[in-house]
């Protein structure tokens, strides 16, 4: 309870943060339907999206080095905020994907901030429960922010300032904490091929994991209403996928914890693809059906990131922990970045259910190479505790001073 108090403040910010950030991008798209943009033009918002939160992974921290961790959030709060409040002053587009960077840049460094203070602050005796009541708080905001859509217009500058006024609350409880900033050590390189290097196969699970995840969730409410979904059912929708996700994130990492990574990923790639082929048959089912299938998608796909990671982590030494866990980061920013685009510009051409063609398509991709790979290199020797990985800032681990020794544990 103590630990809950001391750090009710970073919490608080972080429910106000996901619920006004996360609300932004089921509301463009619905928002973007209403003003007649095109399917491609709603996927470029996503797109934009995840350009903002990959300049942000490189900015934070250098702006946190000069400035400290409570003017930098301040920073990227105003500029997602500005983004918010410039929607409907502007009906275009290709101004609201600029505005979209902004958000992105705003979800990027302020997790970047927050996380780091929490790392920073925390003991190892009291590390896991810190950060398990963290990922249950974002988690829980999270699914919240996905059923804001059922109760805001869309295309109304009241719904947008709404989601303004909650991104500006986030400044007042981390601003005028008591806590002390932690100081922020010097930044990794970025080593994009250092994942290559140590494994392949966990470059191309982060891909299928961004095409999976940046997918549904930019271009998911577009999906929804093509398919005849209601506002509210949009909104439960996009719930149960974030639900499902949170659900597996345990038995799928006690799984890799002992067996091998690479059957895990291709058992979930294998599932992802079943679930897939289930959602794109989503027009045939009723209401509890389509929300099954979603939550089934959810479990089947959230996971692959963190079990990608593992597996990556496996075959690195202990002085590379962090540039690798950069690397991974890049990854997932790139296939975030094309995942929207690609989807909105399928399912303008052939429909609802290209999406999750291109999302099967995907996995199976993945299965493919995967057992590609168990024929080219034997099962690692090392082997890392799996950890869920949350993919905000791939600079976490040197903000934080957290580690993996030669044994893999961590410490």
């Amino acid at each position: 309870m103590r630990l809950m108090i001391s750090f009710a403040a970073l919490f608080l910010s972080v429910v106000l943060l996901q619920l006004s950030t996360g609300g932004v991008g089921p509301l463009d798209a619905l928002s973007g339907l209403a003003l007649e943009f095109t399917t491609a033009q709603i996927g470029l918002l996503g797109s934009a999206h995840f350009v903002g939160f990959f300049i942000g992974c490189w900015f934070a921290p250098r702006l946190m080095g000069t400035i400290g961790h409570s003017r930098a959030f301040a920073a990227f709060t105003a500029a997602g905020a500005i983004g918010l409040l410039a929607h409907m002053l502007v009906i275009d587009p290709y101004a609201w994907a600029l505005m979209r960077v902004a958000s992105g840049l705003c979800v990027a460094g302020c997790y970047t901030v927050i996380e780091a203070w929490l790392q920073a602050k925390v003991t190892n005796e009291t590390r896991g429960r810190t950060m398990g009541i963290y990922r249950v708080v974002d988690m829980g905001a999270s699914l919240a922010a996905q059923m804001l859509i059922s109760v805001l217009a869309p295309a109304s500058y009241v719904s947008y300032n709404l989601l303004a006024l909650l991104c500006c609350a986030a400044l007042l409880p981390l601003t005028l904490s008591r806590l002390r900033e932690p100081e922020t050590p010097d930044a990794p390189r970025l080593r994009p091929l250092l994942l290559i290097a140590c494994s392949p196969l966990a470059a191309a699970g982060v891909l299928v994991a961004a095409l999976s995840s940046a997918s549904f969730r930019m271009v998911g409410p577009l999906y929804g209403q093509q398919v005849g979904l209601a506002v509210d059912q949009i909104a439960g929708f996009l719930a149960v996928f974030v639900l499902g996700g949170a659900v597996a994130q345990y038995p799928v990492g006690w799984l890799a914890d002992r067996y091998d990574r690479r059957w895990v990923l291709i058992g979930l790639s294998v599932a992802a693809i079943l679930s897939s082929v289930s959602t794109a048959m989503t027009e045939n089912l009723d209401t509890f059906g389509i929300l099954m299938t979603a939550f089934f998608f959810g479990m089947t796909t959230f996971p692959i990131y963190s079990v990608s990671a593992a597996h990556a982590h496996d075959f690195a030494e202990a002085h590379e922990r962090v540039e690798l866990s950069a690397a991974l980061m890049f990854f997932f920013a790139v296939g975030a970045i094309a995942a929207p685009l690609m989807a909105s510009t399928l399912i303008e051409v052939y429909g609802p259910p290209a999406m999750f063609v291109m999302i099967a398509a995907g996995h199976a991709l993945l299965v493919v190479f995967g057992l590609y790979r168990m024929r080219a290199r034997p099962i690692a020797e090392r082997r890392t505790a799996y950890v869920w990985s949350p993919r905000t800032s791939f600079l976490i681990g040197r903000l934080t001073g957290r580690s993996r020794d030669k044994d893999g544990n961590e410490r």
